[in-house]
């Protein structure tokens, strides 16, 4: 079987596209690329997805924990505390378990967008459920990031948006917001890579793989253990996230750029790969 052939019968075969079978015996290294590469498909799905999602409600947790209000700040702190402070693989397991075992004593559970019953089953599959632990995960790793570059948006601009007659929503949008985006967006950046990395994790999670649509580390695992050797498909994997953490800081550093439009050309910071030999 030639490699084209085998990229035409796996590339798509996380999603349920291509050749149902897994192969059995002689593992070739095009094999082991192009179905890691397929399961790469399920982390990105994660990630973007996650963070899409919780770049919305990250702001909002900002702006909660900066309130004035006890009844809205209090809740929020809590939130980002429980999260932060939290096992990631933890809270997979926990709302597995959730999803599954409540449903199943008769308790029903309003979660806001669908309500936990025995016909929310969907849930207990990876796609949705693993997607909204990471989504409350990150969430609150960048609200608290936005939170501290909400807090350090320099006095003299808001003083001066009051000397001009901004006050409220166009005070926020025009100064606050902006100021906010680019003092928080390198550390937000960070997370950005991280949970794209966290997205293995939904692997070891008890969310399950149906029909053996797993993610990159699900088929780098199967390879390893048929073959008895993990410095192929493991590197293999490695190499796929180092090229995905490559592209989130293209992406982001040219929202960055735009962010930091107003400077001069010289001054602009940039967002750039710079591997730390030593840490």
């Amino acid at each position: 079987m030639s490699c084209l052939q085998t990229i035409a019968d796996y590339g798509l075969r996380s999603i349920g596209i291509g050749e149902r079978l897994l192969p059995k015996t002689d593992f070739t290294l095009c094999q082991q690329f192009t179905l890691i590469g397929s399961g790469l498909i399920w982390n990105i799905y994660f990630a973007l997805c996650a963070l899409t999602l919780g770049f919305a409600m990250s702001v909002l947790l900002a702006l909660g924990r900066n309130s004035a209000s006890a009844w809205v700040r209090k809740p929020v702190e809590w939130f980002i505390f429980i999260f932060r402070g939290s096992p990631l693989f933890i809270q997979f397991f926990l709302f597995y378990e959730a999803f599954t075992l409540l449903p199943k004593n008769g308790i029903e559970l309003n979660l806001g967008f669908t309500v936990l019953t025995a016909e929310t089953r969907w849930l207990t599959r990876a796609a949705a459920g693993a997607l909204i632990v990471l989504f409350l995960n990150t969430s609150a790793y960048a609200g608290e990031i936005f939170y501290g570059a909400l807090r350090s948006v320099p006095k003299g601009d808001l003083e001066a948006a009051d000397a001009y007659g901004f006050t409220g929503w166009k005070k926020f949008r025009r100064i606050t917001f902006p100021t906010m985006m680019r003092l928080g967006w390198p550390a937000y950046t960070n997370e950005a890579i991280f949970l794209t990395h966290a997205t293995t994790l939904v692997f070891f999670s008890s969310f399950p793989a149906w029909q053996q649509k797993g993610d990159a580390l699900y088929y780098a695992s199967y390879f390893a253990d048929k073959t008895f050797n993990p410095f192929i498909p493991y590197p293999i994997l490695a190499f796929y996230f180092i090229l995905l953490s490559l592209l989130i800081i293209f992406a982001y550093g040219r929202v960055y750029r735009y962010l930091n439009r107003h400077l001069p050309q010289d001054k602009r910071p940039r967002l750039r790969a710079r591997p730390q030999m030593v840490r």
